[in-house]
């Protein structure tokens, strides 16, 4: 009886948080491309961007920009660049549903049982870094992510192709990720929510925090012995040290890495450690599937549903095969919260080529995302290793998000930030987590300084690794100039 109780409470808390007529659309439109009949993309992108200013409409803040102009003749030229400090000051006007407000959806993710399940019966909720100073949060409808399910899905490369054939959705495997799961970020959501809908997933998915202890990560991907490893290049990096160290012993089918770029050495690193193939995908909180690798290696932008404009420091079109200044992303698929025009920060490169594979999507190139690796010496001598990403969400949760570190010496770093009082509980944080890495003679010291000004990528490089010198000095922050 309990049980009966329990099942018909989760189907009426998902009903309309998965949609199964929504899932099966968005099966069909992503394959309809995805099978190599050239499609006309700039026609799916024109309609598909008339359909969300349409939606857009609903949203007090884009009402009021689109004003009675005909969305059918619009252009993406014809609207603003919108930033995200701009947006989440008016977020309760940049919704389209009135039900969603910014105090409702703090209220909800504070706690943090709630990750993985709808909000308001129907929306999935995230969060972002706060790599430009300000975190944002993000509402996506039940249409959006069945996109993302689709794109995940059936972009995915098939690195064993034999494999794919009789399991192409992967049911068979059980997959571990390895990352920041104690907040409402997108890949974690995106994990809880799976296993929420479907709970014979619950034994088949694992989402483990890479913020504990290195010994507590390595115990738990070992119980749970899964045949995929989805984390980002610089954990796996760690966790591929660990296997060839004889300390993990995984056996893998695929390695699965996002969030950073992953580089030829990196990817040989891993797939020699694991002696499995490894892969790539790019995305962000504003659209969880930007570019899904080939087979070959190259990253294939998902043109039919997001549209990427690489612009130059002055907001102009960056020219093909030239790197942007920063990019402009728009999400045809969510009409919840309009994204239209975002600066996302990175900076990009279209390549005008056609790719060996035979996918029609265009082929991108990220050159964003370049914060440093830190290594540190333990005290038997062995090094430590530590991604960017795990340094930057222990400072973030502590609630420091305008911060840039800085590799002093083997053991010192610096916490650079703007406000004093803002750093105590962060930088408490922050050397608890180095002890719990094996970093115990780690000495982390605090200047309170202006952080230096973006990137050309419009995003603050936050941390710099120790630069080897024939004379140990401290490293200077980049000459680094403003995006906008």
């Amino acid at each position: 009886m309990r049980s009966r109780i329990v099942h018909e409470s989760i189907h009426r808390d998902t009903a309309s948080f998965f949609d199964s007529w929504q899932a099966f659309r968005a099966m069909m439109d992503v394959a309809s491309v995805s099978s190599h009949v050239t499609p006309d993309i700039a026609r799916l992108q024109r309609e598909r961007l008339t359909a969300l200013l349409v939606a857009a409409r609903k949203s007090p803040l884009y009402r009021s920009l689109l004003a009675r102009r005909d969305a059918g003749s619009m252009t993406l030229t014809d609207l603003p660049i919108a930033h995200k400090s701009d947006l989440m000051d008016r977020f309760d006007e940049w919704v389209c549903d009135p039900a969603i407000t910014l105090q409702g959806v703090r209220r909800f993710i504070a706690d943090p049982a709630n990750i993985g399940r709808p909000f308001l019966d129907r929306y999935a909720i995230w969060e972002s870094s706060g790599t430009s100073a300000v975190p944002g949060i993000f509402v996506n409808d039940p249409r959006a992510m069945a996109l993302y399910n689709a794109l995940d899905a059936l972009r995915r490369p098939a690195l064993q192709p034999l494999r794919r054939l009789v399991d192409p959705f992967y049911l068979g495997e059980r997959i571990a990720f390895c990352g920041a799961i104690d907040g409402h970020y997108a890949s974690v959501v995106y994990v809880e929510r799976a296993r929420r809908f479907d709970p014979s997933m619950a034994d088949r998915m694992l989402a483990i925090s890479f913020l504990q202890p290195r010994d507590r990560t390595i115990d738990a991907l070992q119980r749970f012995a899964p045949t995929v490893l989805a984390t980002y290049p610089s954990t796996a990096c760690a966790l591929a040290d660990a296997q060839r160290a004889g300390v993990l012993r995984l056996d893998l089918h695929e390695v699965w890495t996002g969030g950073e770029s992953l580089t030829p050495s990196v990817r040989h690193h891993l797939e020699d450690a694991f002696q499995c193939p490894a892969t790539q995908s790019y995305g962000a909180s504003e659209f969880f599937a930007i570019a899904s690798e080939c087979h070959l290696g190259a990253l294939h932008l998902n043109s039919d549903w997001v549209i990427l404009e690489p612009v130059d420091r002055a907001g102009q079109p960056a020219a093909i095969g030239e790197s942007s200044a920063t990019v402009l992303l728009t999400n045809l698929a969510n009409h919840v919260q309009p994204i239209i025009r975002y600066d996302l920060g990175d900076r990009v490169r279209v390549r005008d080529i056609c790719c060996g594979c035979g996918s029609v999507l265009p082929v991108v190139e990220i050159e964003g995302r370049c914060d440093d690796e830190l290594r540190f010496c333990a005290i038997d001598g062995t090094v430590v290793r530590i991604g960017a990403l795990a340094l930057t969400t222990v400072l973030e949760e502590g609630g420091l998000y305008d911060f840039l570190i800085v590799q002093e010496g083997p053991r010192t770093i610096c916490v650079q930030c703007p406000v004093p009082e803002d750093g105590d509980r962060a930088l408490k944080r922050l050397q608890a987590f180095l002890e719990s890495q094996g970093a115990h003679h780690v000495r982390v010291a605090y200047e309170c300084r202006a952080t230096p000004a973006p990137a050309r990528s419009g995003k603050k490089r936050r941390v710099i690794a120790l630069r080897p010198t024939r004379k140990t000095r401290s490293p200077r922050p980049p000459s680094m100039s403003a995006a906008r």
